[in-house]
């Protein structure tokens, strides 16, 4: 082959080469231009799966129907039910998707929707971090100290918290242990208003602890009950001796 041969075939083929190169890059941008809507759509639809399915989201053939008054009308087909929604002028939502068949109730869907964003708030609201504070005894500690420490450990229990108190027995004072078990049970006897005993005072080693937790306002209401009941029991035996 001659230079003037080769130096135009070498030409041919990078031409060959670019308009390769040129129908690869059309192939991509095509594919790019195919594909990316379909997984912008599923990103999408992932989006809208996590909110609950209305009217025609919904896809299952029949449904467990509820009325826009909270009445049970009972397993119906799914044309049935959207042409029962559109005749009140609402919308047909999927609240039990899990369901079989699943619940679908007739409502103003934003509405339903505003209703279950506020319950959500609500619940956050009343969801409160608790936290476990610690307190510290020692063995003989005097009365007043106990007040003073008690008073603080029902401020942490009135405010939700738990609390672990802890006492060390230092070299001969592990024969006082059952002496450290007394002043325990002193100590939560005196926040007892407070809280009570969720684990007892439990030795491992050289260190004793016990756990209290908060009275819930059911256990307050209870125990004011049971008191009012106890002294009117008691008034009632009075005048019975008198």
């Amino acid at each position: 082959m001659s230079k003037q041969a080769e130096v135009t075939a070498s030409r041919l083929g990078s031409r060959g080469c670019r308009a390769d190169i040129d129908t690869l890059s059309e192939g991509f941008d095509l594919v790019a231009e195919l594909v990316l809507p379909l997984f912008s759509f599923y990103q999408e639809d992932k989006t809208i799966s996590k909110e609950a399915l209305v009217n025609e989201q919904i896809r299952a053939k029949e449904v467990r129907l509820i009325d826009a008054d909270g009445n049970q009308v009972g397993i119906v087909s799914l044309k049935e039910a959207l042409e029962a929604a559109h005749e009140a002028g609402l919308d047909l939502i999927n609240i039990s998707p899990n369901a079989a068949p699943p619940v679908c109730r007739i409502a103003d869907y934003g509405k339903y929707r505003y209703d279950q964003q506020k319950r959500q708030k609500e619940a956050k609201k009343k969801q409160s971090t608790m936290e476990v504070k610690e307190m510290r005894l020692g063995i003989f500690t005097e009365d007043h100290d106990l007040e003073t420490k008690a008073k603080l450990v029902s401020k942490f229990l009135d405010g939700g918290d738990k609390v672990k108190v802890s006492m060390r027995f230092r070299g001969r004072e592990m024969g006082y242990t059952a002496k450290g078990e007394e002043t325990m049970n002193q100590f939560a006897s005196m926040v007892s208003e407070s809280g009570k005993i969720e684990k007892k005072p439990v030795l491992e080693g050289r260190n004793m602890s016990m756990v209290l937790a908060p009275i819930t306002a059911k256990e307050r209401e209870k125990a004011a009950k049971a008191a009012k009941e106890a002294a009117k029991a008691a008034e009632g035996t009075a005048q019975v001796e008198q």
